[in-house]
């Protein structure tokens, strides 16, 4: 089994991956999103959504990858919704979150979310590293319930919306408000399995060594 670290304390990222027969090591990073996405700014110039998600997810992974040392691969994964050209992330107070609600309900938003791979194993015989640094956006669309002001303002009073990407989940208390989604389910969630599955290949892993089944 090649050993996998998870750069992410998103608890949805690692249920998903659990379920899929992989047991990472989570690592969290302690990257400055503003920070990263400021000098990335400044490097290439205004970022689209898409590749906001990316950025932030290249961040965590080579920051776990340069401050850890660890002889695994590394993902980091980063999420945003994307709704009338502007991005959101995670609402973080009650407020923003029912003001985000009101703008999406009856709507539709397309959600991104980055994965990068770092391979940081060691070169040994049985696990030779490549030292490759790679990754890609997985973007789904997502259709939102036309929810009343009651509906709203109950779930936000769970907390679920105020630490997720966009404000919502569809794999948790968010799921009766989503109406439908056109893209890869697991992506939503937090990381999308096939398109993982494509970074190792380029890596020269099949997702199988990953398994712990």
């Amino acid at each position: 089994m090649i050993p996998l670290v998870l750069a992410s304390a998103s608890p949805a990222r690692l249920t998903t991956l659990t379920r899929a027969g992989v047991s990472p090591e989570v690592i969290v990073s302690g990257v400055d999103e503003d920070a990263a996405l400021a000098a990335a700014q400044e490097r290439h110039g205004e970022l689209d959504a898409s590749d906001v998600a990316l950025t932030l997810a290249r961040a965590k992974a080579e920051q776990v990858s340069r401050e850890h040392g660890v002889d695994a691969l590394v993902l980091g994964c980063d999420s945003v919704l994307e709704l009338d050209g502007q991005v959101f992330g995670k609402p973080h107070s009650s407020q923003v979150a029912v003001e985000r609600w009101q703008t999406m309900r009856g709507r539709s938003g397309t959600l991104h979310t980055g994965h990068w791979l770092v391979d940081d194993r060691e070169d040994a015989a049985d696990s030779p590293g490549t030292g490759a640094t790679l990754g890609a956006t997985a973007s789904t669309v997502v259709h939102f319930a036309d929810l009343t002001d009651a509906e709203i303002a109950h779930y936000v009073g769970t907390g679920e919306p105020l630490q997720v990407a966009g404000g919502f989940t569809v794999d948790g208390l968010g799921g009766p408000y989503v109406r439908g989604i056109e893209g890869d389910y697991h992506a939503v969630v937090g990381v999308s399995l096939p398109l993982l599955r494509e970074l190792l290949d380029q890596l020269g892993v099949a997702w199988h060594e990953l398994l712990d089944r």
